[in-house]
């Protein structure tokens, strides 16, 4: 199977039929593709990435002009094949050692026989089956899979790749990132080639190229990088900056598929099915200063350390991490994907007054070697101009600070509420911490939009907001004090000492600077009662 020419990417066109298309077929205007429909949520993901690097490494425009006039109008479907085209000989899915296999080890003939399960990011591992630990997540249900679920499955692992064992490299962008990518909200421009295209970024990026094939932007033409004893690491000046689509840190060949039926992930019958799979360690492994344009990263205050991905994390993403996925978090050095910030840098102009974005923010929470969680959300992004940006951006912090000083303080007064030592308790708290953030997160988005139309017309916050916030984050502290602290069994409870964690809790959160600070741009405001 050729992964440029064949119709193998499961999609959902404009009348809601279900098809399998070619990539070329992203910009057909006839009856358009609206949708993915992976059989996976991960490969959902993995395929909108594929895409958009193929279209950044061919199609990457001059300039924003030239950006703005293909999202209106995408190219004639026959222009992108022609583009894609080029790339061909280095999509096939299947070849003999020593001829290119999509993200394969070119020379890789002898090494470990592993199941095709073991290509799924969340399949337990040889040493959990063996000790029959797979209490969660069952070994022996995926056993054959056609042709595109590998394809899928492949770049799934090799662009998520968690610690895999000694010498198993993870991904480029370390094991399991999390992936930004920009989503219309109007009807009107919610095609694929819509979600697509608002990822691409120009060429004034250096992501593009005037070859068409070179191992330095696809690994798998070339000899791997090892990186065993007598090898080397991979800096980004060591390739070709677009080899951040294409990142292969796994060394991996399909086993030739000789038998037919039924996949096992999508369902549909398949003339070929892929059971196993060879794998060597000690492949690509990527160090220094990456930065994936589709992730958001940390960035070292000091300048000491190379910027650090972010990961899917325990709990999942709230609208305390809005600041730092949709334009910068100061205060712990976030910062949005590139293709978020070239939004606003250079497109915002050419996007129609009032466009309504969003951001889809997905990936595993992974712990090291072990997936916990595909968490999948969406998060409100505004198209505004750069100063309207910055200004927002410290409305923002604004109301964010006292929400995370006031997390760990509710945790902390449970505690004292609870315990006659609640510095010798343990156990995992953290769930007063989710529940916190999920209480008060519609009223953030809520009081959000109102700063939006607010920063349009006036440099100050709204006093009503401000007040609005911090009323609703003393509520917030009420309810939830009350509820875990006083729903416990009668013999267990001391009242004398939860009135006194009570009060000592609203009294902290009202004496936090940054409450004061919400407080004093609302001089009528009344106080409320800390009892």
């Amino acid at each position: 199977m050729n992964l440029i020419h064949d119709p193998w990417i499961p999609a959902l066109r404009q009348d809601g039929s279900y098809c399998r298309i070619a990539p070329w077929q992203i910009a057909e205007t006839a009856n358009p593709v609206v949708e993915l429909a992976a059989p996976r949520a991960d490969f959902q993901g993995g395929l909108y990435q594929f895409l958009i690097g193929l279209l950044q490494s061919r199609c990457a425009p001059e300039d924003s002009e030239v950006w703005a006039e293909w999202y209106q109008t995408p190219p004639d479907a026959h222009v992108l094949a022609q583009q894609f085209s080029a790339l061909a000989t280095a999509f096939e899915l299947s070849s003999e050692v020593g001829k290119p296999a999509f993200l394969q080890d070119l020379t890789l003939e002898e090494g470990e026989q592993k199941d095709i399960a073991g290509l799924l990011v969340e399949a337990p591992g040889g040493k959990t089956l063996k000790d029959n630990l797979d209490f969660f997540i069952k070994g022996g249900r995926v056993t054959a899979i056609c042709p595109a679920c590998a394809a899928q499955a492949l770049f799934t692992l090799q662009t998520n790749a968690p610690s895999g064992g000694v010498g198993h490299r993870v991904g480029l962008r370390g094991g399991g990132p999390l992936t930004t990518l920009l989503q219309p909200v109007d009807p009107a421009h919610s095609t694929l080639w819509h979600r697509l295209w608002l990822n691409v970024l120009e060429q004034r990026h250096d992501l593009h190229s005037h070859e068409a094939m070179t191992a330095a932007i696809f690994p798998w033409l070339g000899n791997t990088r090892l990186s065993d004893k007598g090898g080397q690491n991979t800096l980004p000046g060591d390739v070709h900056p677009l080899q951040m689509y294409w990142g292969m840190p796994r060394r991996i060949r399909l086993q030739p598929a000789v038998t037919e039926g039924d996949c096992d992930l999508c369902g549909d019958h398949s003339d070929t099915l892929f059971s196993h799979y060879l794998t060597r360690n000690y492949g690509t492994n990527y160090e220094g200063p990456w930065r994936h344009p589709l992730t958001p990263y940390r960035f070292d205050k000091k300048n000491e350390a190379p910027p650090l991905s972010l990961k899917g994390q325990k709990g999942g993403l709230s609208y305390r991490h809005w600041l730092g996925l949709a334009i910068e978090d100061k205060d712990n050095g976030d910062t949005a994907a590139s293709v978020v910030q070239s939004l606003v840098q250079d497109k915002e102009m050419y996007l129609a007054s009032g466009v309504q974005l969003q951001l889809w923010c997905f990936g595993y929470d992974m712990d090291n070697m072990k997936a916990r969680c595909w968490y999948d959300h969406t998060l409100p992004v505004f198209v505004l101009p750069t100063a309207q940006i910055t200004m927002l951006q410290r409305w923002v912090e604004a109301l964010l600070m006292p929400a995370k000083e006031a997390a760990p303080l509710l945790r902390k007064f449970i505690k004292e509420a609870w315990y006659r030592s609640p510095e010798n308790a343990s156990g995992d708290n953290s769930f007063i911490d989710t529940e916190f953030w999920q209480t008060t997160e519609s009223h953030f988005y809520q009081l959000l939009q109102q700063l939006v139309t607010a920063v349009q017309s006036q440099e100050r916050m709204p006093a009503e907001v401000a007040t609005a916030w911090w009323k609703t984050l003393h509520r917030t502290l009420e309810q939830l004090f009350d509820q875990y602290a006083l729903h416990t069994r009668v013999e267990d409870l001391d009242l004398r000492r939860v009135i006194t964690a009570r009060s000592a809790l609203l009294g902290k959160f009202h004496s936090l600077k940054s409450v004061k600070a919400l407080k004093s741009d609302n001089p009528h405001t009344q106080e409320v009662a800390h009892g």
